[in-house]
């Protein structure tokens, strides 16, 4: 998140205006929830996380063990059986 000064974007009017309620703090606002995006779709992480989740499944139901796969992708024998018997 990065700071925009409000006189540079808002008219005078509308900064005097909030000027009543909050004078020289930070003042979050949110947005829009319909604007809103979920978590990893900036950043690519959640399109990346889905491949990796299927690449896994289809790797187990091809025979690989539990313990190889937990070895390849560097993660615990417990976060790839929750993968693997997650109905998706």
């Amino acid at each position: 998140m990065r700071y925009v000064k409000a006189e540079v974007i808002l008219p005078d009017n509308l900064v005097r205006e909030i000027q009543k309620y909050i004078q020289g703090e930070y003042l979050y606002i949110p947005s829009q929830p319909e604007k809103r995006k979920k978590w990893g779709e900036n950043s690519g992480n959640r399109e990346y996380m889905k491949n990796r989740n299927e690449d896994i499944r289809s790797k187990y139901n091809n025979g690989y063990a539990i313990a190889n796969l937990a070895e390849e992708f560097f993660l615990s024998i417990d976060s790839i059986k929750k993968i693997i018997y997650t109905n998706k």
